[in-house]
């Protein structure tokens, strides 16, 4: 899935759903790359419950209403919302030189004090490899072209969530309202607003393809973002960050990325948003303490569905199969146990399998692996006790987990 910035290309090779801490995230699948000048991701394509929303703290958040209609109107979405909407351009390095690389995305104004709404690569050099940092000048740009300076408050590089705060400014604010990703439902028509190829100010309109997508995290190699939402508005570089808006003109989630089978573009017409719920639970901790922590479990798993339950003669027919257990983790701590020997069945190959079956987390069912990431990561923060319900050898056992919390890669 595509950020875009100018003269990188790095591939994010991702596999099969891991919990390097039971927390936000797990290994997606597919293939990323960075391309030039404008930001949205792509990913080579190839053949539960949903994350709880925090609550935010008053000054980033707005008392604008929804639109009251009963009918999708993209003209009345556009004419309402496009004033939030904004173009980010990131310098990181001096502005004036030729050398310096640059990137735009898209974002949207929150509330009246000047936060603003993105995706965390478009705001850092977060997927290239390096040390993460911000970009060294940030310059925010209305729909009638008046630019401010902003600052970075922080990001959240799990989730792909990236916040800023504006300078002073005699720019009139727009803040545009947050709505509730846990209501969507696939077909309900969307519009998104951005700035795709630069072209700034743009208004794209689809539906909801589809909801709690598991997607790779470009920004964190190895983990994945549960909950995304799917649509076929035509997004592609540039969109990332913009919002993702419904029938009143709320914004469910944030334009992040775009599948493409050629890894081009977005020839697809499959495109990715972060639930805007997930974004609401980091910009609380970005705005309170300006950066984003995770739980950790320590884990990798896979799913049991019903036909390799019937193939393997499990006893159960739905749960996260333990595949592996990081030495000295929480889990491993706790006493949980991955798997012993590899299978062939069903046309999977070397399924890991004699591991334990996590079938719940706190009394909270577990139907695979994607809820596993999503309990932890929406529910649960480091040091929580969190009680695991697993299945070893037919029996059921509960096992107390102490959470740590989780690093990045580099750390």
């Amino acid at each position: 899935m595509i950020p875009v910035r100018t003269g990188s290309l790095v591939a994010l090779v991702l596999v099969a759903a891991v919990l390097g801490g039971g927390a936000a995230l797990g290994i997606g699948k597919g293939a990323g790359w960075f391309g030039a000048d404008t930001k949205t991701v792509v990913v080579n394509g190839g053949g539960g419950a949903t994350t709880t929303a925090a609550a935010l703290p008053a000054r980033a958040t707005s008392s604008v209403g929804p639109i009251p209609t009963k009918a999708f109107n993209p003209q009345a979405i556009f004419a309402r919302r496009s004033p939030g909407v904004v173009t980010i351009f990131a310098y990181f390095g001096d502005p004036s030189s030729q050398a310096t690389e640059q990137s735009q995305g898209s974002g949207f104004v929150i509330s009246p004090q000047g936060y603003v709404l993105t995706n965390s690569h478009v705001i850092t050099n977060a997927g290239e490899g390096a040390t993460v940092k911000a970009a060294e000048h940030l310059y925010v740009e209305f729909a009638d072209g008046d630019r401010a300076e902003a600052k970075v408050v922080g990001w959240d590089l799990y989730d792909d969530v990236g916040l800023l705060k504006l300078g002073t400014t005699e720019h009139r604010l727009s803040p545009v309202p947050l709505g509730d990703s846990a209501v969507v439902q696939v077909g309900q028509p969307v519009a998104a607003i951005g700035s795709p190829l630069g072209n700034e100010n743009s208004l794209a309109v689809g539906v909801v393809s589809a909801i709690h997508r598991s997607i790779d995290a470009i920004t964190v190699q190895q983990y994945k973002v549960v909950d995304a939402i799917q649509t076929d508005a035509p997004i592609t570089h540039g969109n990332s960050g913009g919002p993702l808006f419904d029938a009143h003109g709320r914004v469910i989630g944030i334009n992040a990325q775009i599948r493409s089978q050629s890894g081009n573009g977005n020839d697809s017409g499959v495109g990715f948003a972060i639930p805007i719920d997930a974004a609401k639970r980091s910009v609380a901790q970005l705005v309170d303490k300006g950066k984003v922590t995770y739980a950790y479990v320590g884990i990798e798993s896979d799913d049991l569905t019903p036909s390799l339950a019937r193939a393997l003669h499990y006893k159960i027919d739905r749960g996260a199969l333990v595949v592996d257990v990081k030495p000295g983790s929480p889990a491993g701590r706790a006493g949980l146990r991955g798997g012993d020997s590899e299978v062939d069945v069903l046309g999977l190959q070397r399924l890991v399998t004699g591991g334990d079956v996590i079938v719940a987390i706190n009394g909270r069912p577990v139907n695979g692996a994607d809820d596993v990431v999503r309990i932890v990561s929406s529910s649960l923060k480091p040091k929580d006790v969190a009680v695991f319900t697993v299945v070893r050898g037919g029996e059921r056992k509960k096992l107390a987990v102490t959470l740590g919390e989780r690093q990045l890669p580099s750390d």
